[in-house]
């Protein structure tokens, strides 16, 4: 099931608010890292509040944005089968819990600062963060556990997907 934004014109302008201000206000709430404590409980605080404004909810938990937030952070980052379709094929936003059970602390943090995800992640606001923002990230997703389950695999271009999604224009 495809949604069609020539109805909700609207819609098409607040996703592309929130991938246009995400960046933003995660460079606007980077601290120093002179500045950040190094106990890990105001680590945990840190990377829950950076979850919040970068907008990560947003995308990888389900029922996020259309509550205006109000989903228990016991669901947080468990990912979506709301696809996301365009000429890159359909991705879908993983769920961040089981994947960063997987990976150690350094390889999220070369990856937040390397690696290119396709559309929509705003890959590039992860590449402006501080080591040590990743870190409180990285740190707070662990502090949740792992739960839920994994997201559908990504459908290429010229695929037709069978979850619900989101078409992009192009």
């Amino acid at each position: 099931m495809a949604f069609d934004f020539t109805v909700r014109p609207y819609a098409v302008c607040l996703f592309a608010l929130i991938g246009l201000t995400a960046p933003l206000l995660v460079a606007a709430a980077d601290v120093s890292k002179s500045g950040q404590s190094s106990s890990s409980g105001t680590t945990i605080e840190r990377g829950r509040y950076l979850v919040k404004i970068a907008g990560c909810n947003d995308c990888h938990t389900k029922g996020y944005a259309e509550s205006g937030g109000a989903v228990p952070e016991k669901e947080w980052l468990t990912g979506t089968a709301l696809g996301w379709r365009g000429p890159w094929g359909t991705t879908y936003p993983p769920n961040l819990r089981l994947s960063m059970a997987k990976i150690s602390e350094d390889k999220w943090i070369e990856m937040g600062h390397k690696m290119q995800f396709r559309p929509p992640m705003p890959w590039f606001a992860l590449r402006d963060m501080s080591t040590t923002d990743l870190k409180a990230i990285y740190r707070f997703v662990r502090h949740l556990g792992p739960a839920g389950s994994p997201a559908p695999a990504f459908v290429p271009p010229g695929q037709t997907p069978s979850e619900p999604y989101v078409q992009f224009p192009g």
